[in-house]
């Protein structure tokens, strides 16, 4: 019997150049400008007037549209605009303000706990901190970030929601299967003077080009550096 023949060195360094570095740093600068051009300004959709007002928006942003947040947020911070006064409310209350974000009884839980943290924890006022950030109800990663970067201008990390971690995929930045590990490699791909900014310009870019289940890319400027297999061209 024959032996197979073991692959030879030299085919195997050929195999490995042909796969192309998606994270190649001229790669990552066309992302980059693409995105300055598309949204150079690119900002929070959440209105908000404070820091207590963005945490408060954030979590009832979970699984919910921020048009459909902006509707509600009005008239529930001119009901209730302070820490204090969230924290007294009355849970079932609170349910029936929020009721269209849905989710509403585990959002209305998480909002009065965090209000209730922010009171007695930290004297009032929306911690400046990761940690601190992790220690109140309904605050993940996502939503900490949300708040540190976009009211104290702080880069501790990269927002990571649906669109980000969608387009992060599309464009081959991660193969992790977590918002928590997908943040981590993009830590480490972006620039930290970035990382506010790209959160925000990658999620514009999800709602305005790469879309769930249709993208634009015939409108794209990153279609020709782009081999999703979702793509429409």
């Amino acid at each position: 019997m024959k032996k197979k023949a073991k692959k030879r060195p030299l085919a195997k360094a050929r195999k490995r150049a042909a796969r192309p570095d998606y994270t190649a740093p001229a790669r990552l600068e066309k992302i980059f400008t693409a995105l300055d051009t598309l949204f150079p300004a690119a900002e929070c959709a959440l209105r908000h007037e404070n820091a207590f007002q963005l945490l408060v928006a954030t979590i009832l942003s979970a699984q919910c549209t921020d048009e459909r947040v902006n509707k509600v947020t009005p008239e529930l911070f001119q009901n209730h605009p302070t820490p204090q006064d969230l924290a007294a409310l009355d849970q079932k209350v609170l349910e029936q303000e929020i009721r269209s974000t849905g989710f509403f009884r585990n959002k209305a839980k998480n909002i009065i706990g965090a209000a209730r943290a922010i009171v007695s924890d930290f004297a009032g006022e929306v911690p400046r901190t990761m940690d601190e950030m992790l220690k109140l109800p309904g605050v993940a990663r996502k939503t900490a970030n949300v708040v540190l970067g976009t009211a104290f201008g702080l880069p501790t990390g990269v927002v990571v929601d649906t669109h980000v971690f969608r387009i992060t995929h599309r464009l081959k930045l991660s193969k992790e299967k977590t918002p928590e590990k997908v943040e981590q490699d993009l830590m480490k791909l972006v620039p930290q003077e970035r990382w506010i900014s790209f959160g925000h310009q990658v999620i514009w870019f999800g709602r305005k080009v790469c879309q769930a289940r249709k993208p634009l890319c015939a409108d794209c400027p990153l279609e020709p550096t782009c081999d999703s297999p979702d793509k429409t061209v």
